[in-house]
């Protein structure tokens, strides 16, 4: 059987699917696995779908669309589980904006309200084989290191605390000044928004962990390295100064961002470590812990530094530098210039 698809989700991407897809009724519920739905509800927030190609657009009940199965674990967003067995007809909830799918567990209703529920129609297949985004990786995970490319680490201790504002900052500032930089975004779910927003701002590439076929990194945390350093080896080919590095979600969260800054092969890159926080306590439990793991925090930013009362705290208490990327972007940069980037 084959259907027309009215959307496809950007998870999907590297599938680059048709609008006409096959449709299989047999489904291995797995990670990655690509699915037809039936969109049933209709959403005033959290309502849009991320597109192949970057484009945000609105979700309408009774849209036929090409998502792909994954985990999910969002402070501010839901938690989602990809379910042990699947068949046509059985219900399914879209997680995020890039299609990520699953059955949610648990919802912020504050922040996104419900999860959009989507009935599935069958596995989006190819000569007869249910299609996975596994299948159209571009890096694959590595178990050792090969990279002697400086990595610029970007962490923090939630969602939604600066990290790609002040990657982006520090992109734009390093390509004023002659630098190239590759970037990565490799923990959270899947989207584009963040590695598009940071090629807009200088970087020569990037790439997530959607490139090397997982639609999050949730319950991914030991894959999470390996992911990390098919990444740097992967970017590296084009001879960066260096590649920067964000990590979504926080240091705590469930997404192998701890695992990643444990790991002694990539602390070996690691010339600078920015962490993000909301406030002064924040900060402080990052910089404690990063010290403690061996990937010490060389700068912090984020929501705490927008006024001198967290800048002022940071630089007294936690005898670190504190700028602002929105409003000390140039400042921040020559920072790390003299004291990073040598």
């Amino acid at each position: 059987m084959k259907i027309t698809l009215n959307k496809i989700a950007s998870v999907t991407k590297n599938a680059q699917l048709p609008k006409k897809v096959e449709i299989s009724d047999q489904i291995i519920s797995e990670e990655g696995a690509i699915l037809a739905v039936e969109i049933l509800d209709d959403k005033k927030i959290y309502n849009q779908l991320e597109l192949p190609n970057g484009r945000m657009s609105t979700i309408q009940k009774g849209d036929i669309i090409a998502v792909a199965l994954g985990n999910r674990s969002a402070l501010k967003g839901f938690v989602g589980i990809i379910p042990e067995t699947l068949k046509p007809d059985n219900i399914i909830q879209i997680l995020n904006i890039g299609g990520v799918s699953g059955i949610c567990t648990s919802e912020n209703l504050k922040e996104v309200g419900h999860a959009i529920s989507a009935k599935v129609i069958g596995a989006i297949s190819k000569n007869g084989k249910q299609l996975n985004i596994k299948d159209f990786a571009i890096f694959k995970p590595k178990n050792i290191l090969e990279s002697k490319t400086k990595l610029i680490v970007v962490s923090g201790t939630c969602m939604h605390v600066g990290k790609t504002t002040i990657s982006c900052e520090i992109l734009k500032q390093a390509s004023k000044n002659g630098l190239k930089i590759s970037a990565t975004k490799l923990a959270g779910v899947a989207c584009l928004k963040d590695t598009e927003k940071m090629k807009d701002y200088g970087a020569i590439s990037a790439c997530s962990f959607i490139d090397a076929g997982l639609t999050s990194t949730a319950k991914n945390g030991p894959l999470s390295v390996k992911v990390t350093k098919g990444a740097i080896d992967y970017l590296s080919k084009e001879n960066p100064d260096y590649i920067i590095i964000e990590f979504g979600d926080g240091i705590f969260g469930e997404y192998g961002v701890m695992e990643i800054l444990k790991d002694p092969e990539v602390q070996k890159n690691i010339i600078c470590h920015i962490g993000c926080a909301h406030d002064p306590m924040g900060a402080s439990k990052l910089v404690e812990v990063c010290q403690e793991i061996g990937a010490p925090v060389n700068l912090v930013s984020g929501p705490v530094s927008d006024n001198s009362v967290g800048t002022t705290f940071i630089k007294k208490n936690l005898n670190t530098p504190a700028y602002n990327a929105i409003s000390q972007g140039e400042e921040l940069f020559n920072h790390l210039l003299e004291s990073c980037l040598k």
